[in-house]
């Protein structure tokens, strides 16, 4: 089972100020990006996989989505969700993504934002979303990048000149990360990139777009914060298909 961190009242209240609760996808810098991996939405079912407050819900229904189920296992995200949506195609569920089952052939595009690294494992849920995808249907998803979740917490180290480097500790031992942001004992999980793709190629998927995500001069110039998002990719981003045959 995942660890339901996002119901910790401490943590819950310190995810409400970040700028992607409080602005919705327009506060995700790495939405452009994202959005240009999706296929057309007109009339697609949608699943979206730790949605959240349910801002990718509400936004893929504006863009022509025919129905959006969104999936979480916080009972207060689930909650906020419902108060900011007044649609009735979409629907809320409880839900843990480790062990998560669904109905064969019953979406066209499977997404999910930065939820995937509290798994345990991936490769059953890839399975599982594979099953449940009709042929041709896509799945698209963010989770922190390796070279991110790989190093000890003690973050940048600096030299005496002030040159900043960020260290790739033990990038081959996958496993367990546990880190106070937020809250403490935030647990997620570090997985190589190998392991991320050749999960999805065994689920039977076909990949059509990698991408080490960074912010661009323009979102840099206007959010100087991102300058170190430049150093070092914090998002790994990925859109793979199940094949039409």
């Amino acid at each position: 089972m995942s660890q339901n961190i996002y119901d910790n009242p401490g943590f819950f209240e310190g995810y409400a100020q970040l700028p992607r609760s409080q602005q919705g996808l327009a506060g995700a810098p790495e939405w452009p990006a994202l959005q240009a991996m999706l296929p057309p939405l007109g009339g697609k079912r949608v699943l979206d996989l730790g949605c959240g407050y349910g801002w990718f819900c509400r936004v893929v229904r504006e863009q022509g989505a025919a129905e959006v189920l969104g999936i979480d296992l916080s009972a207060r995200m689930l909650a906020r969700a419902a108060e900011l949506t007044r649609d009735e195609g979409i629907r809320y569920r409880q839900g843990d993504l480790d062990g998560l089952e669904l109905p064969a052939e019953s979406f066209d595009l499977v997404y999910s934002s930065l939820a995937l690294h509290y798994l345990p494992t991936l490769a059953p849920l890839f399975e599982t979303v594979y099953h449940s995808l009709a042929a041709g249907g896509s799945l698209v998803f963010s989770v922190e990048h390796p070279i991110f979740t790989c190093p000890q917490p003690q973050g940048w180290l600096v030299d005496e000149e002030g040159r900043r480097s960020w260290p790739v500790n033990g990038y081959q031992a996958e496993g367990k990360r546990v880190s106070n942001w937020l809250a403490e004992g935030v647990i997620k999980y570090h997985r190589t990139l190998g392991t991320h793709l050749n999960a999805l190629i065994a689920a039977g998927f076909a990949i059509r777009h990698v991408e080490d995500w960074g912010p661009t001069a323009e979102q840099i110039a206007a959010n100087p914060a991102l300058a170190e998002e430049a150093e070092r990719p914090m998002l790994l981003l990925v859109a793979v298909q199940k094949p039409l045959g």
